[in-house]
Protein backbone atom coordinates (compact mmCIF):
# COMPACT_ATOMS: atom_id res chain seq x y z
CA UNK A 1 0.00 0.00 0.00
CA UNK A 2 1.14 3.68 -1.01
CA UNK A 3 2.47 5.96 1.44
CA UNK A 4 0.77 9.38 1.26
CA UNK A 5 2.51 12.19 2.49
CA UNK A 6 0.35 15.79 2.29
CA UNK A 7 2.81 18.28 2.14
CA UNK A 8 2.00 22.29 2.25
CA UNK A 9 3.94 24.95 0.56
CA UNK A 10 3.53 28.43 2.06
CA UNK A 11 4.40 31.23 -0.72
CA UNK A 12 4.18 34.45 1.58
CA UNK A 13 5.25 37.91 0.49
CA UNK A 14 7.73 38.93 3.53
CA UNK A 15 8.59 42.65 4.59
CA UNK A 16 12.71 42.97 5.07
CA UNK A 17 12.79 43.82 8.73
CA UNK A 18 9.65 43.31 9.80
CA UNK A 19 9.90 40.27 12.21
CA UNK A 20 6.85 41.05 14.25
CA UNK A 21 4.21 41.19 10.80
CA UNK A 22 6.23 38.28 8.99
CA UNK A 23 5.67 36.42 12.03
CA UNK A 24 2.13 36.78 12.79
CA UNK A 25 1.87 35.85 8.62
CA UNK A 26 3.97 32.88 9.16
CA UNK A 27 1.71 31.38 11.96
CA UNK A 28 -1.31 32.30 9.91
CA UNK A 29 -0.43 30.20 7.22
CA UNK A 30 0.89 27.34 9.73
CA UNK A 31 -2.67 26.92 11.21
CA UNK A 32 -3.95 27.26 7.31
CA UNK A 33 -2.02 24.27 6.81
CA UNK A 34 -3.23 22.41 9.75
CA UNK A 35 -6.10 23.17 8.69
CA UNK A 36 -5.59 21.16 5.08
CA UNK A 37 -4.16 18.64 7.16
CA UNK A 38 -0.44 18.83 6.20
CA UNK A 39 1.91 16.83 7.44
CA UNK A 40 4.84 19.35 6.95
CA UNK A 41 4.58 22.88 5.78
CA UNK A 42 7.89 24.72 4.55
CA UNK A 43 7.77 28.45 4.70
CA UNK A 44 10.50 30.32 2.30
CA UNK A 45 14.24 31.48 2.99
CA UNK A 46 15.03 33.66 5.40
CA UNK A 47 10.86 34.01 6.08
CA UNK A 48 11.30 35.50 9.60
CA UNK A 49 13.91 38.50 8.33
CA UNK A 50 12.94 38.64 4.31
CA UNK A 51 15.17 38.47 2.15
CA UNK A 52 18.09 40.12 1.55
CA UNK A 53 18.47 41.83 5.13
CA UNK A 54 22.02 43.05 3.96
CA UNK A 55 23.66 44.67 6.65
CA UNK A 56 21.02 44.45 9.12
CA UNK A 57 22.70 41.38 9.78
CA UNK A 58 25.24 42.92 11.54
CA UNK A 59 22.54 44.22 13.97
CA UNK A 60 22.53 42.36 17.22
CA UNK A 61 19.23 42.93 18.36
CA UNK A 62 18.15 42.30 14.94
CA UNK A 63 19.39 38.80 14.81
CA UNK A 64 17.67 38.62 18.37
CA UNK A 65 14.46 39.29 17.15
CA UNK A 66 14.82 36.60 14.53
CA UNK A 67 15.62 34.33 17.26
CA UNK A 68 13.16 35.03 19.21
CA UNK A 69 10.48 34.46 16.30
CA UNK A 70 12.05 30.98 15.08
CA UNK A 71 11.04 30.11 18.85
CA UNK A 72 7.95 31.84 18.67
CA UNK A 73 6.85 29.82 15.60
CA UNK A 74 8.53 26.82 16.75
CA UNK A 75 6.01 26.39 19.93
CA UNK A 76 3.50 27.04 17.82
CA UNK A 77 4.21 23.39 14.96
CA UNK A 78 1.70 21.02 17.06
CA UNK A 79 2.51 17.74 15.75
CA UNK A 80 2.73 19.37 12.34
CA UNK A 81 6.60 19.20 11.19
CA UNK A 82 7.35 22.59 9.96
CA UNK A 83 10.16 23.71 7.75
CA UNK A 84 11.20 27.92 8.04
CA UNK A 85 14.25 30.03 6.73
CA UNK A 86 15.71 32.32 9.71
CA UNK A 87 19.22 33.55 10.52
CA UNK A 88 20.79 30.88 12.85
CA UNK A 89 23.02 32.81 15.22
CA UNK A 90 26.30 30.64 16.34
CA UNK A 91 28.20 33.66 18.04
CA UNK A 92 27.25 37.22 18.40
CA UNK A 93 30.85 38.16 18.75
CA UNK A 94 32.76 39.14 15.58
CA UNK A 95 34.16 36.48 13.18
CA UNK A 96 37.64 37.43 13.39
CA UNK A 97 40.17 39.67 15.84
CA UNK A 98 40.95 42.01 12.90
CA UNK A 99 40.42 45.64 13.83
CA UNK A 100 36.94 46.59 12.43
CA UNK A 101 35.75 43.17 11.68
CA UNK A 102 31.98 43.22 13.35
CA UNK A 103 30.31 40.20 11.54
CA UNK A 104 28.41 38.10 13.84
CA UNK A 105 28.73 34.37 13.21
CA UNK A 106 25.40 33.80 11.68
CA UNK A 107 23.94 31.37 8.76
CA UNK A 108 21.59 31.02 6.51
CA UNK A 109 19.60 28.40 7.82
CA UNK A 110 16.03 26.55 7.80
CA UNK A 111 14.89 24.95 11.16
CA UNK A 112 12.71 22.33 11.40
CA UNK A 113 9.94 21.96 14.64
CA UNK A 114 7.95 19.44 15.61
CA UNK A 115 6.04 18.77 18.39
CA UNK A 116 6.23 22.94 19.67
CA UNK A 117 9.94 22.40 20.03
CA UNK A 118 13.30 23.08 17.54
CA UNK A 119 13.94 19.56 16.61
CA UNK A 120 17.31 20.53 13.99
CA UNK A 121 19.00 23.32 11.94
CA UNK A 122 19.99 23.18 8.65
CA UNK A 123 23.16 25.49 7.23
CA UNK A 124 23.16 26.44 3.67
CA UNK A 125 25.95 25.40 2.40
CA UNK A 126 26.77 26.71 -0.89
CA UNK A 127 26.35 30.81 -0.56
CA UNK A 128 26.13 32.86 -3.64
CA UNK A 129 28.00 35.86 -4.43
CA UNK A 130 27.32 36.76 -7.65
CA UNK A 131 24.88 39.41 -9.39
CA UNK A 132 22.47 40.75 -6.91
CA UNK A 133 24.12 38.10 -3.96
CA UNK A 134 26.28 38.56 -1.54
CA UNK A 135 25.90 36.39 1.08
CA UNK A 136 29.47 34.97 1.64
CA UNK A 137 29.84 38.80 3.02
CA UNK A 138 27.81 37.22 6.20
CA UNK A 139 27.19 34.13 6.35
CA UNK A 140 29.12 30.90 7.19
CA UNK A 141 28.33 28.08 5.17
CA UNK A 142 27.46 24.32 6.62
CA UNK A 143 28.59 21.40 6.65
CA UNK A 144 26.30 18.64 7.24
CA UNK A 145 23.14 17.72 4.71
CA UNK A 146 20.69 15.79 7.22
CA UNK A 147 17.47 13.40 6.30
CA UNK A 148 14.59 13.39 8.81
CA UNK A 149 12.30 10.46 9.20
CA UNK A 150 9.04 12.43 9.60
CA UNK A 151 5.95 9.97 9.35
CA UNK A 152 7.21 7.04 7.55
CA UNK A 153 8.43 9.16 4.96
CA UNK A 154 12.58 10.32 3.96
CA UNK A 155 13.17 13.86 3.55
CA UNK A 156 16.15 16.14 3.11
CA UNK A 157 15.92 19.98 3.17
CA UNK A 158 18.38 22.28 1.62
CA UNK A 159 17.92 26.04 0.93
CA UNK A 160 18.01 27.66 -2.58
CA UNK A 161 21.68 27.56 -4.40
CA UNK A 162 22.07 24.37 -3.22
CA UNK A 163 20.17 22.79 -4.84
CA UNK A 164 21.52 24.48 -8.21
CA UNK A 165 24.66 22.16 -7.98
CA UNK A 166 23.95 18.68 -10.19
CA UNK A 167 26.20 17.28 -7.01
CA UNK A 168 25.63 19.00 -4.11
CA UNK A 169 23.80 18.43 -0.75
CA UNK A 170 20.53 16.84 -2.47
CA UNK A 171 23.15 14.00 -3.63
CA UNK A 172 24.60 13.38 -0.58
CA UNK A 173 20.75 13.31 1.01
CA UNK A 174 19.71 11.14 -1.96
CA UNK A 175 22.42 8.64 -1.36
CA UNK A 176 21.55 8.59 2.57
CA UNK A 177 18.02 7.35 1.57
CA UNK A 178 15.96 10.50 1.12
CA UNK A 179 12.84 10.38 -0.64
CA UNK A 180 11.70 13.94 -0.81
CA UNK A 181 14.02 17.07 -0.99
CA UNK A 182 12.13 20.14 0.28
CA UNK A 183 14.23 23.22 -1.49
CA UNK A 184 13.29 26.25 0.57
CA UNK A 185 14.04 29.48 -1.25
CA UNK A 186 14.04 33.61 -1.57
CA UNK A 187 15.11 33.48 -5.89
CA UNK A 188 14.21 36.73 -7.24
CA UNK A 189 12.60 36.99 -10.61
CA UNK A 190 13.99 37.65 -14.11
CA UNK A 191 12.70 37.65 -17.54
CA UNK A 192 12.92 34.10 -18.82
CA UNK A 193 14.24 32.57 -15.37
CA UNK A 194 10.90 30.66 -14.18
CA UNK A 195 10.97 28.37 -17.14
CA UNK A 196 14.88 27.26 -16.43
CA UNK A 197 13.93 27.11 -12.85
CA UNK A 198 11.21 24.42 -13.63
CA UNK A 199 13.80 22.82 -16.11
CA UNK A 200 16.73 22.58 -13.17
CA UNK A 201 14.26 21.13 -10.74
CA UNK A 202 12.96 18.44 -12.83
CA UNK A 203 16.70 17.40 -13.77
CA UNK A 204 17.29 17.24 -10.15
CA UNK A 205 14.35 14.87 -9.44
CA UNK A 206 14.82 12.82 -12.12
CA UNK A 207 18.72 12.29 -12.01
CA UNK A 208 18.53 11.50 -8.08
CA UNK A 209 15.06 9.61 -8.58
CA UNK A 210 13.34 11.88 -5.98
CA UNK A 211 10.27 13.91 -5.43
CA UNK A 212 11.61 17.66 -5.02
CA UNK A 213 9.56 20.48 -3.93
CA UNK A 214 10.64 24.24 -3.98
CA UNK A 215 8.85 26.84 -2.44
CA UNK A 216 9.42 30.17 -3.86
CA UNK A 217 9.38 33.76 -1.28
CA UNK A 218 6.96 36.53 -3.81
CA UNK A 219 7.18 40.34 -3.83
CA UNK A 220 8.88 43.35 -4.14
CA UNK A 221 11.77 44.09 -2.13
CA UNK A 222 13.80 47.05 -3.40
CA UNK A 223 15.19 46.71 -7.36
CA UNK A 224 14.45 42.84 -6.76
CA UNK A 225 11.04 41.25 -7.17
CA UNK A 226 10.56 37.27 -6.47
CA UNK A 227 7.94 35.86 -8.69
CA UNK A 228 6.62 32.97 -6.41
CA UNK A 229 5.80 29.68 -8.69
CA UNK A 230 6.41 27.09 -6.10
CA UNK A 231 6.54 23.72 -7.48
CA UNK A 232 6.88 20.13 -7.07
CA UNK A 233 7.86 17.21 -9.46
CA UNK A 234 8.24 13.69 -8.76
CA UNK A 235 11.13 11.36 -8.83
CA UNK A 236 10.28 10.80 -13.17
CA UNK A 237 11.23 14.79 -13.57
CA UNK A 238 7.05 15.18 -14.03
CA UNK A 239 5.45 18.48 -12.69
CA UNK A 240 2.77 17.16 -9.39
CA UNK A 241 2.14 21.01 -8.81
CA UNK A 242 2.85 24.32 -9.70
CA UNK A 243 1.88 27.89 -7.70
CA UNK A 244 0.77 30.99 -9.17
CA UNK A 245 3.48 33.80 -9.92
CA UNK A 246 3.80 36.75 -8.46
CA UNK A 247 0.83 35.81 -5.54
CA UNK A 248 0.54 34.36 -2.02
CA UNK A 249 -0.66 31.16 -1.59
CA UNK A 250 -0.64 28.01 0.36
CA UNK A 251 0.27 24.94 -2.16
CA UNK A 252 -0.89 21.71 -0.85
CA UNK A 253 -0.13 18.44 -2.49
CA UNK A 254 -0.69 14.69 -1.79
CA UNK A 255 2.45 13.01 -2.32
CA UNK A 256 2.42 9.18 -3.10
CA UNK A 257 5.51 6.95 -2.15
CA UNK A 258 5.60 3.48 -2.36
CA UNK A 259 5.13 1.41 0.31
CA UNK A 260 8.89 0.34 0.67
CA UNK A 261 10.89 2.96 2.65
CA UNK A 262 14.24 3.81 0.63
CA UNK A 263 17.13 2.12 2.29
CA UNK A 264 20.38 3.88 2.52
CA UNK A 265 22.47 3.73 -0.70
CA UNK A 266 25.52 1.82 -0.72
CA UNK A 267 28.43 3.72 0.22
CA UNK A 268 30.51 5.60 -2.50
CA UNK A 269 33.88 5.03 -2.83
CA UNK A 270 36.89 6.61 -4.92
CA UNK A 271 36.71 10.25 -6.61
CA UNK A 272 32.77 9.80 -6.13
CA UNK A 273 33.24 9.69 -2.53
CA UNK A 274 35.64 12.89 -1.91
CA UNK A 275 33.29 14.50 -4.12
CA UNK A 276 30.24 14.60 -1.96
CA UNK A 277 32.69 14.46 1.32
CA UNK A 278 33.56 18.09 -0.17
CA UNK A 279 29.84 18.99 -0.29
CA UNK A 280 28.86 17.96 3.22
CA UNK A 281 28.69 15.49 5.84
CA UNK A 282 25.37 12.85 5.68
CA UNK A 283 22.97 12.87 8.70
CA UNK A 284 19.83 10.68 9.40
CA UNK A 285 17.79 12.06 12.16
CA UNK A 286 14.43 10.22 13.71
CA UNK A 287 11.45 13.34 13.97
CA UNK A 288 8.54 11.22 14.31
CA UNK A 289 7.79 7.16 14.11
CA UNK A 290 4.12 8.12 14.38
CA UNK A 291 2.39 7.10 11.48
CA UNK A 292 1.04 9.78 9.26
CA UNK A 293 -2.25 9.25 9.37
CA UNK A 294 -5.47 8.45 6.80
CA UNK A 295 -6.72 10.93 5.69
CA UNK A 296 -8.94 11.81 2.14
CA UNK A 297 -7.44 12.40 -0.73
CA UNK A 298 -7.22 16.04 -2.07
CA UNK A 299 -9.14 16.24 -5.66
CA UNK A 300 -6.21 16.97 -7.98
CA UNK A 301 -3.09 18.90 -7.09
CA UNK A 302 -2.73 22.70 -8.04
CA UNK A 303 -1.66 23.45 -11.13
CA UNK A 304 -1.03 27.27 -11.65
CA UNK A 305 -0.67 28.64 -15.94
CA UNK A 306 2.47 29.18 -16.93
CA UNK A 307 2.67 32.94 -17.73
CA UNK A 308 5.78 34.24 -19.95
CA UNK A 309 6.90 36.97 -22.24
CA UNK A 310 5.57 40.28 -21.21
CA UNK A 311 3.51 39.40 -19.02
CA UNK A 312 5.49 37.78 -16.42
CA UNK A 313 7.23 41.14 -17.43
CA UNK A 314 4.55 43.43 -16.44
CA UNK A 315 3.48 41.55 -13.34
CA UNK A 316 6.92 41.72 -12.43
CA UNK A 317 6.75 45.71 -12.60
CA UNK A 318 3.43 45.62 -11.01
CA UNK A 319 4.05 43.51 -7.65
CA UNK A 320 7.66 45.07 -7.56
CA UNK A 321 6.36 48.91 -7.77
CA UNK A 322 3.35 48.25 -5.45
CA UNK A 323 5.74 46.85 -3.22
CA UNK A 324 8.31 49.04 -2.83
CA UNK A 325 5.81 51.55 -2.08
CA UNK A 326 3.55 49.89 0.44
CA UNK A 327 6.30 48.83 2.11
CA UNK A 328 7.77 52.21 2.22
CA UNK A 329 5.04 53.78 3.35
CA UNK A 330 3.53 55.43 0.62
CA UNK A 331 0.03 55.77 -0.63
CA UNK A 332 0.31 57.45 -3.85
CA UNK A 333 2.18 58.08 -6.43
CA UNK A 334 2.90 61.19 -8.94
CA UNK A 335 4.31 60.93 -12.42
CA UNK A 336 5.44 63.55 -14.95
CA UNK A 337 3.00 62.97 -18.24
CA UNK A 338 4.54 64.10 -21.27
CA UNK A 339 2.56 62.16 -23.46
CA UNK A 340 4.98 59.75 -24.91
CA UNK A 341 5.20 55.92 -24.45
CA UNK A 342 7.41 55.64 -21.53
CA UNK A 343 5.30 58.10 -18.98
CA UNK A 344 2.03 56.08 -20.26
CA UNK A 345 3.65 52.80 -19.39
CA UNK A 346 4.98 53.79 -15.94
CA UNK A 347 0.96 55.41 -15.21
CA UNK A 348 -0.54 52.42 -16.68
CA UNK A 349 1.74 50.25 -13.98
CA UNK A 350 1.42 52.10 -10.96
CA UNK A 351 -2.28 52.52 -11.39
CA UNK A 352 -2.49 48.82 -12.03
CA UNK A 353 -0.53 48.40 -8.82
CA UNK A 354 -2.11 50.75 -6.38
CA UNK A 355 -5.53 51.87 -8.05
CA UNK A 356 -6.27 55.18 -9.88
CA UNK A 357 -7.42 56.89 -6.82
CA UNK A 358 -3.88 56.32 -5.52
CA UNK A 359 -1.69 58.00 -8.78
CA UNK A 360 -1.80 61.59 -9.92
CA UNK A 361 -0.25 62.88 -13.22
CA UNK A 362 1.43 66.08 -14.07
CA UNK A 363 1.77 67.50 -17.12
CA UNK A 364 4.09 70.37 -17.83
CA UNK A 365 3.89 71.74 -21.04
CA UNK A 366 6.35 74.52 -22.27
CA UNK A 367 7.03 76.32 -25.78
CA UNK A 368 7.86 73.02 -27.42
CA UNK A 369 5.00 70.88 -26.06
CA UNK A 370 2.66 69.51 -28.93
CA UNK A 371 -0.73 69.69 -29.07
CA UNK A 372 -1.13 65.82 -29.14
CA UNK A 373 1.14 65.38 -25.99
CA UNK A 374 -1.18 67.10 -23.66
CA UNK A 375 -4.19 65.69 -25.37
CA UNK A 376 -2.35 62.48 -25.14
CA UNK A 377 -1.71 62.34 -21.76
CA UNK A 378 -5.34 64.04 -21.03
CA UNK A 379 -7.26 60.56 -22.78
CA UNK A 380 -4.71 58.32 -20.91
CA UNK A 381 -5.71 59.63 -17.84
CA UNK A 382 -9.12 59.60 -18.69
CA UNK A 383 -8.78 55.94 -19.52
CA UNK A 384 -6.91 55.10 -16.70
CA UNK A 385 -9.33 56.81 -13.84
CA UNK A 386 -6.61 59.03 -12.63
CA UNK A 387 -6.12 62.90 -11.81
CA UNK A 388 -4.08 64.71 -13.76
CA UNK A 389 -2.97 68.35 -13.75
CA UNK A 390 -1.80 71.15 -15.89
CA UNK A 391 1.08 72.87 -14.56
CA UNK A 392 2.47 75.05 -17.76
CA UNK A 393 6.36 75.77 -17.23
CA UNK A 394 6.92 78.66 -19.38
CA UNK A 395 6.58 81.24 -17.25
CA UNK A 396 9.38 79.85 -15.18
CA UNK A 397 11.26 78.91 -18.44
CA UNK A 398 11.24 82.11 -19.57
CA UNK A 399 12.68 83.44 -16.20
CA UNK A 400 15.78 81.41 -16.17
CA UNK A 401 16.42 82.08 -19.55
CA UNK A 402 16.52 85.73 -18.67
CA UNK A 403 18.56 85.08 -15.45
CA UNK A 404 21.20 83.52 -17.25
CA UNK A 405 21.30 85.16 -20.50
CA UNK A 406 23.75 88.28 -19.25
CA UNK A 407 26.42 84.68 -18.68
CA UNK A 408 25.56 82.76 -21.42
CA UNK A 409 25.58 85.64 -23.99
CA UNK A 410 28.71 84.94 -25.43
CA UNK A 411 28.28 80.99 -26.11
CA UNK A 412 25.93 79.39 -28.83
CA UNK A 413 22.83 77.61 -26.89
CA UNK A 414 23.34 73.90 -26.65
CA UNK A 415 21.92 71.10 -24.55
CA UNK A 416 21.93 73.11 -21.27
CA UNK A 417 19.31 75.13 -22.15
CA UNK A 418 17.46 72.25 -23.63
CA UNK A 419 18.07 70.75 -19.84
CA UNK A 420 17.09 73.69 -18.20
CA UNK A 421 12.86 72.71 -19.10
CA UNK A 422 13.61 69.14 -17.73
CA UNK A 423 14.82 70.55 -14.42
CA UNK A 424 11.94 72.58 -13.83
CA UNK A 425 9.87 69.99 -14.31
CA UNK A 426 11.55 67.95 -11.78
CA UNK A 427 11.55 70.69 -9.69
CA UNK A 428 7.71 70.81 -9.89
CA UNK A 429 6.82 66.91 -9.32
CA UNK A 430 9.02 67.41 -6.41
CA UNK A 431 7.67 70.32 -4.84
CA UNK A 432 4.36 69.07 -4.98
CA UNK A 433 5.91 65.39 -3.85
CA UNK A 434 6.99 67.09 -0.82
CA UNK A 435 4.35 69.45 -0.06
CA UNK A 436 1.45 66.59 -0.18
CA UNK A 437 4.22 63.44 0.87
CA UNK A 438 3.73 61.36 -2.38
CA UNK A 439 6.20 59.57 -4.07
CA UNK A 440 7.47 60.75 -7.38
CA UNK A 441 7.96 57.56 -10.10
CA UNK A 442 10.55 58.57 -12.64
CA UNK A 443 10.02 57.04 -16.54
CA UNK A 444 13.10 56.75 -17.90
CA UNK A 445 14.20 53.47 -19.39
CA UNK A 446 17.13 51.23 -19.65
CA UNK A 447 17.73 52.41 -23.09
CA UNK A 448 18.10 56.11 -21.94
CA UNK A 449 20.14 55.22 -18.87
CA UNK A 450 22.39 52.94 -20.86
CA UNK A 451 23.52 56.09 -23.05
CA UNK A 452 22.84 59.05 -20.51
CA UNK A 453 20.36 60.28 -22.06
CA UNK A 454 18.39 61.71 -19.16
CA UNK A 455 19.14 64.50 -17.25
CA UNK A 456 20.08 64.81 -13.27
CA UNK A 457 17.50 66.60 -11.48
CA UNK A 458 15.33 66.77 -14.12
CA UNK A 459 13.62 63.72 -15.74
CA UNK A 460 15.76 61.86 -13.19
CA UNK A 461 14.48 63.63 -10.24
CA UNK A 462 11.75 61.10 -8.35
CA UNK A 463 12.24 58.22 -5.56
CA UNK A 464 11.41 54.99 -8.06
CA UNK A 465 12.68 53.97 -11.42
CA UNK A 466 9.25 51.69 -12.48
CA UNK A 467 11.03 51.01 -16.23
CA UNK A 468 14.86 51.18 -14.67
CA UNK A 469 15.90 48.09 -16.18
CA UNK A 470 13.22 47.70 -19.08
CA UNK A 471 14.65 48.31 -22.63
CA UNK A 472 12.97 50.98 -25.05
CA UNK A 473 11.71 47.92 -27.07
CA UNK A 474 9.92 46.44 -24.09
CA UNK A 475 8.25 49.26 -23.38
CA UNK A 476 6.61 49.03 -26.62
CA UNK A 477 5.82 45.32 -26.08
CA UNK A 478 4.31 45.88 -22.48
CA UNK A 479 2.13 48.73 -24.01
CA UNK A 480 0.94 46.40 -26.74
CA UNK A 481 0.67 43.61 -24.36
CA UNK A 482 -1.09 45.51 -21.86
CA UNK A 483 -3.78 47.04 -24.55
CA UNK A 484 -4.88 43.55 -24.86
CA UNK A 485 -5.42 42.54 -21.16
CA UNK A 486 -8.20 45.27 -20.50
CA UNK A 487 -10.67 42.60 -19.34
CA UNK A 488 -8.16 40.86 -16.89
CA UNK A 489 -7.45 44.06 -15.40
CA UNK A 490 -10.75 44.97 -15.27
CA UNK A 491 -10.43 47.75 -17.40
CA UNK A 492 -10.78 49.07 -21.65
CA UNK A 493 -9.02 47.32 -24.16
CA UNK A 494 -7.04 49.81 -25.51
CA UNK A 495 -6.51 51.32 -22.33
CA UNK A 496 -3.16 53.29 -23.64
CA UNK A 497 -4.17 55.81 -26.66
CA UNK A 498 -2.52 54.35 -29.62
CA UNK A 499 -1.18 57.82 -30.91
CA UNK A 500 1.17 57.29 -27.90
CA UNK A 501 2.31 54.09 -29.24
CA UNK A 502 2.87 54.93 -33.14
CA UNK A 503 4.19 58.82 -32.39
CA UNK A 504 7.93 58.69 -32.67
CA UNK A 505 9.49 59.27 -28.87
CA UNK A 506 10.81 62.79 -28.38
CA UNK A 507 12.22 64.51 -25.15
CA UNK A 508 10.29 67.75 -27.03
CA UNK A 509 13.09 69.85 -25.25
CA UNK A 510 13.32 71.94 -28.83
CA UNK A 511 11.74 72.12 -31.89
CA UNK A 512 10.93 69.37 -33.63
CA UNK A 513 13.05 67.18 -31.62
CA UNK A 514 13.50 63.34 -31.73
CA UNK A 515 15.53 61.00 -29.95
CA UNK A 516 16.83 59.89 -32.77
CA UNK A 517 18.59 62.69 -33.23
CA UNK A 518 20.90 61.71 -30.41
CA UNK A 519 20.25 57.93 -30.62
CA UNK A 520 20.11 55.42 -33.39
CA UNK A 521 16.99 54.07 -33.64
CA UNK A 522 15.87 51.90 -30.06
CA UNK A 523 15.47 48.63 -32.18
CA UNK A 524 19.09 48.54 -33.72
CA UNK A 525 20.54 50.59 -30.05
CA UNK A 526 18.90 47.77 -27.55
CA UNK A 527 20.43 44.44 -28.99
CA UNK A 528 23.80 46.05 -28.55
CA UNK A 529 23.28 47.54 -24.88
CA UNK A 530 22.34 44.15 -23.89
CA UNK A 531 25.77 42.69 -25.22
CA UNK A 532 27.60 45.08 -23.61
CA UNK A 533 25.92 45.60 -20.74
CA UNK A 534 24.19 42.01 -19.84
CA UNK A 535 26.81 39.84 -21.57
CA UNK A 536 29.66 41.77 -21.26
CA UNK A 537 30.73 40.87 -24.78
CA UNK A 538 33.90 42.77 -26.37
CA UNK A 539 34.06 44.76 -28.96
CA UNK A 540 35.57 41.72 -31.37
CA UNK A 541 32.83 39.61 -29.56
CA UNK A 542 30.29 42.03 -30.85
CA UNK A 543 31.74 43.01 -34.27
CA UNK A 544 31.28 39.06 -34.79
CA UNK A 545 28.39 38.86 -33.87
CA UNK A 546 27.41 41.42 -37.11
CA UNK A 547 26.64 44.94 -35.30
CA UNK A 548 27.45 48.31 -36.69
CA UNK A 549 31.11 49.24 -35.46
CA UNK A 550 30.50 52.92 -35.03
CA UNK A 551 27.66 52.41 -32.94
CA UNK A 552 29.41 49.62 -30.76
CA UNK A 553 31.46 52.64 -30.23
CA UNK A 554 28.97 54.95 -29.46
CA UNK A 555 26.84 52.35 -26.97
CA UNK A 556 30.30 51.28 -25.01
CA UNK A 557 31.44 55.21 -25.24
CA UNK A 558 28.23 56.30 -23.75
CA UNK A 559 27.61 53.55 -21.31
CA UNK A 560 31.09 53.91 -19.48
CA UNK A 561 30.95 57.76 -19.26
CA UNK A 562 27.92 58.01 -17.68
CA UNK A 563 27.91 55.40 -14.90
CA UNK A 564 27.92 58.49 -12.81
CA UNK A 565 24.72 59.43 -13.63
CA UNK A 566 23.19 56.33 -13.01
CA UNK A 567 24.83 56.22 -9.34
CA UNK A 568 22.55 59.36 -8.92
CA UNK A 569 19.45 57.59 -10.08
CA UNK A 570 16.68 55.61 -8.01
CA UNK A 571 16.06 52.40 -7.69
CA UNK A 572 13.68 50.01 -9.79
CA UNK A 573 12.19 47.18 -10.77
CA UNK A 574 14.98 44.51 -11.81
CA UNK A 575 13.48 42.37 -14.95
CA UNK A 576 16.81 41.50 -16.99
CA UNK A 577 20.03 39.08 -15.80
CA UNK A 578 21.99 42.00 -15.39
CA UNK A 579 20.49 45.47 -14.44
CA UNK A 580 22.25 48.67 -13.47
CA UNK A 581 22.96 49.18 -9.72
CA UNK A 582 23.35 46.02 -7.67
CA UNK A 583 24.48 43.75 -10.00
CA UNK A 584 26.83 45.93 -12.69
CA UNK A 585 28.94 47.58 -10.22
CA UNK A 586 31.86 49.48 -11.85
CA UNK A 587 33.68 52.41 -10.78
CA UNK A 588 33.22 55.74 -11.53
CA UNK A 589 36.38 57.03 -11.92
CA UNK A 590 37.62 54.58 -14.55
CA UNK A 591 40.76 55.14 -17.47
CA UNK A 592 40.17 51.71 -18.56
CA UNK A 593 39.65 52.27 -22.51
CA UNK A 594 38.09 48.79 -24.19
CA UNK A 595 39.96 48.04 -27.26
CA UNK A 596 37.85 48.83 -30.28
CA UNK A 597 39.35 47.85 -33.36
CA UNK A 598 40.92 50.61 -34.11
Amino acid sequence: MARIFRLALAQINPTVGDIPGNTTKILEYLERAREAQADLVAFPEMATTGYPPEDLLYKKSFLSENVSAMEQVAKASGDMAVVMGYVNVLSLEPVSNDAGDTRPQITNAAALFHDGKLVDIYHKIFLPNYGVFDEQRYFQKGSVCPVYHIGGVLIGVNICEDIWYPVGPTTVQCQTGAELIVNINASPFQAGKRAFREDMIAQRAADHNLTVAYVNTVGGQDELVFDGGSIVYNAEGNLLARGPAFEETLLVVDLEFSDAIAEPKPKPTGAYAATLNAVGEPKALTVSNADIGKKPLLDASPLANEINGAEEIYRALVIGTGDYLRKSGFSRALIGMSGGIDSALTATVAVDALGPENVVGITMPSRYSSSGSISDSADLAKNLGMDLWEIPIERAHQAFTDMLEDRFTSSDANVAEENVQARIRGNVLMTVSNKFGWIVLTTGNKSEMAMGYATLYGDMAGGFAVLKDVPKTTVYELCRWRNQQGQAFGTMDDIIPVAIIDKPPSAELREDQLDSDSLPEYEVLDPVVEAYVEDDLSYQDMIDKGFDPEIIRQVMSAVDRNEYKRRQAPPGVKITHRAFGKDRRLPIVNRYLPQDGN
